[in-house]
């Protein structure tokens, strides 16, 4: 896709038309040759603003995929980074790339095959990230979410992910986007297991509002390497929520 290295049109379609865990077990050997691997300038601009919250002890990151998030993790955490994913093929990717520690002083890293909405960890993070991976998660499932990060969560201790303001109608993006979510929504409508991939669905108003639900202070850091739109709002926001309290809500 867009590569010579990256699927082709059928491998992407056997894809859509299997689950979530399956479909990237079969991309994962070619899935940083696509547009869906985050870009390095989105992992910089998180980490740049992470940095003014070190240090940090053990990170983890959230549906991690190939381990695009290590780079950041590994910069900010001083002790270990985990990387847990739904996909045992994307996981056997990460650890390819990733061996483990390449010098002296490096946090140790681990792989964890689970599920995020149901985290096989106790409060031991001072850091949770995620990246790209909430369009798997259907609205109702955020306060779960939410809460599952919130329990492996230290007091004090963050979770962190971007966010982008959603495209105006006169924009393109706004039109595939849109197109895109309606095709995934006929496709689960007649084909079982159904595979969540929703662009539109993930809105900062409702994640805020769920966060602070769970327990979590929320604050909004704009990333001014990506813009502003017309009315001056920038086109990407980091969130970073804080546990403030030692015990998990029911």
């Amino acid at each position: 896709m867009f590569t010579p290295e990256g699927p082709t049109l059928r491998e992407l379609a056997v894809q859509a038309l299997s689950s979530v865990e399956h479909g990237y077990d079969l991309l994962a050997p070619k899935f940083d040759h696509t547009p869906f691997r985050t870009p390095d300038a989105i992992l910089d601009a998180v980490a740049r603003v992470l940095g003014r919250f070190k240090p940090f002890g053990h990170g983890l990151d959230l549906c991690c995929g190939t381990g695009a998030g290590l780079s950041v993790l590994g910069e900010l955490c001083g002790r270990s980074v985990t990387g847990v994913d739904l996909s045992a093929g994307m996981l056997a990717v990460a650890r390819e790339r990733h061996p483990g520690p390449t010098r002296t002083g490096a946090p140790r890293v681990s792989w964890v095959r689970g599920d995020a909405r149901a985290l096989p960890f106790g409060p031991v993070f001072d850091l949770v990230v995620s990246f790209g991976a909430f369009g798997h998660f259907l609205p109702r499932e955020l306060p779960g979410l939410f809460r599952g990060v919130h329990a492996v969560l230290r007091p004090g201790g963050r979770f962190a992910f971007s966010v982008a303001a959603p495209a105006p109608p006169s924009s393109p993006w706004y039109w595939a986007l849109l197109g895109f979510d309606a095709a995934m929504r006929v496709r689960n409508a007649v084909r079982r297991p159904p595979f969540v991939m929703y662009y539109r669905a993930f809105r900062l108003g409702d994640v805020r509002r769920e966060l602070e639900r769970a327990g979590f202070a929320v604050e909004l850091h704009a990333l001014p390497e990506f813009g502003r739109r017309r009315d001056g709002s920038p086109r990407c926001r980091m969130v970073v929520a804080t546990r403030t309290d030692a015990t998990t809500p029911g």
